[in-house]
């Protein structure tokens, strides 16, 4: 009877799934953790469906988040200014950059690299404009 008690008891331990158990658990945990996010997620998009549920709501949202206007109407942004009255280097509006003296656009122009002149010598024929427009294949 004693042998009978501790061979089921190393059976018992010995093909039972613990490990197995713990780690479906653990991702059922997991799973719950997510789904509590996304109901979380849907309370909140529901209440914002509903506060946008009006038309004048709606129209308010097109103005400020998308800039959209009604028929008819034009839309009109007034850029902020530098505060002096000169326009700076930085604003990057090329228009409003001063003119470039003649003499100084020697500097301006890019040397050729090597890929440029390798372009230049495969645009002889067909093939090589076909290869060159294909060339995301590689």
């Amino acid at each position: 009877m004693p042998l009978a008690a501790v061979t089921a008891i190393v059976m018992l331990v010995g093909w039972f799934p613990l490990s197995a158990l713990w780690h479906q658990q653990s991702q059922l945990d997991a799973t719950a953790a997510q789904i509590n996010a996304i109901k979380q997620q849907q309370r909140a998009l529901t209440l914002q469906a509903q506060s946008i549920d009006s038309k004048s709501a709606a129209t308010l949202l097109a103005r400020e988040q998308y800039q959209l206007v009604a028929p008819g109407q034009s839309l009109i942004q007034v850029l902020p200014g530098t505060g002096s009255g000169v326009v700076s280097q930085s604003t990057g509006d090329p228009g409003l950059q001063p003119l470039v003296a003649p003499s100084s656009v020697s500097t301006l122009v890019a040397k050729p690299d090597s890929s440029s002149t390798r372009h230049a010598s495969l645009s002889r024929g067909f093939f090589s404009r076909l290869l060159r427009t294909l060339e995301f294949w590689r």
